[in-house]
């Protein structure tokens, strides 16, 4: 049982250029005293032979390591809405696709001295591939294919569906074995598979398509470190899916977004098989609340959810631009006031 409620915050690339005139530096990790830190892979050197999949670009573009087409300087997930994978026919496009190369030395060499370094400080090692496109396999499937398409494939297309799930859990299983191997704490994994109050698909499709593949990826993790915590991220509405994530490796779920479901009842359902990171809403309570709401929704949350433990408090996504600064400082407080075990 730990001595307070651990806590996160992630600030959009535009919330971060006003963080030095707040709070006098960018490191608002350090400042807020974060009890986990990332570590991730250093940028690919090479040029990513990506734009050859796309008509008319705009100049202000720039590439993830996927292919994926966003403007620069702007909010996560303002990403352009094309798709480079939407005209490909058959298996052997895929093939010739330029994939990500994560396992190149220099991109990864110094994860272990990173992470002994934080650890040194007294903080957790999570370990996550990127922080802007996708997640780990339907997200990255989607974002390449088109989602429509995507879905189309899985029932007239079958043998190209499958070679590019396959083909991203291959990349991603060796990434996280890689961070579970060099001694990180926590795996990000994650795929946003539930829109607001119900899922983005059946419980029966994603059995199909997404569980064995993500299971591929915790038994990567698991294989080079199993003491390793395998965290799983999706908005929305889940809950149709936790007992499966419980089953194949899954120790700690995030966000529970409490505009969709209610962290309160997760809490009690699943508390003895899981851990929780997040429940403070970024479409209601950050953006919208005064201070003193703010700080009556980290009370509760940090007297339910965090009730014996397993619980770190979080905003369930990046603080943006409509987030004022003040709830942002009341959330810290009430947290410092109230996360005391």
């Amino acid at each position: 049982m730990p001595d307070r409620v651990p806590k996160h915050i992630r600030f959009t690339p535009e919330y971060r250029r006003l963080l030095p005139a707040k709070i006098g530096t960018t490191d608002y990790e350090e400042y807020f005293d974060l009890e986990v830190r990332r570590v991730g892979l250093k940028p690919y050197h090479g040029k990513l032979d990506s734009a050859r999949y796309y008509d008319d670009l705009p100049q202000n573009v720039c590439f993830d390591d996927w292919g994926l087409p966003f403007l620069r300087n702007t909010e996560y997930h303002k990403r352009l809405e094309l798709y480079p994978m939407q005209s490909l026919e058959t298996i052997n496009e895929l093939k010739e696709y330029p994939w990500p190369d994560f396992l190149a030395d220099y991109r990864h060499s110094h994860l272990e001295e990173e992470t002994a370094q934080i650890h040194e400080e007294g903080c957790a090692v999570l370990g996550r591939e990127r922080e802007v496109s996708g997640g780990f396999i339907f997200e990255t499937a989607w974002q390449l294919r088109g989602m429509t398409r995507l879905f189309k494939d899985c029932y007239v297309n079958k043998d190209f569906a499958n070679f590019l799930f396959d083909k991203i859990a291959e990349i991603n299983g060796a990434l996280v074995g890689r961070f579970a191997e060099a001694g990180v704490d926590i795996i990000w994994l994650g795929d946003d598979i539930g829109m607001q109050d119900r899922p983005l698909m059946s419980l029966s499709f994603w059995r199909k398509w997404l569980k064995p593949r993500l299971k591929h990826l915790i038994d990567s993790a698991k294989e080079s470190n199993p003491g390793v915590l395998i965290f799983y991220h999706s908005d929305g509405f889940i809950e149709p899916f936790i007992p499966d994530l419980i089953e194949i490796g899954v120790n700690i779920l995030n966000p529970i977004q409490p505009e969709c479901l209610d962290p309160v009842k997760i809490k009690r359902v699943y508390g003895e098989r899981l851990s929780f990171w997040g429940t403070i809403g970024v479409q209601t309570t950050m953006p919208h609340g005064t201070p003193k709401q703010v700080k009556a929704v980290v009370k509760r949350m940090i007297e339910t959810v965090g009730q014996g433990g397993g619980f770190l408090i979080a905003p369930c996504h990046f603080i943006q631009t409509d987030v004022p600064w003040e709830n942002v400082i009341a959330f810290f407080e009430a947290v410092e006031k109230f996360g005391r075990y």
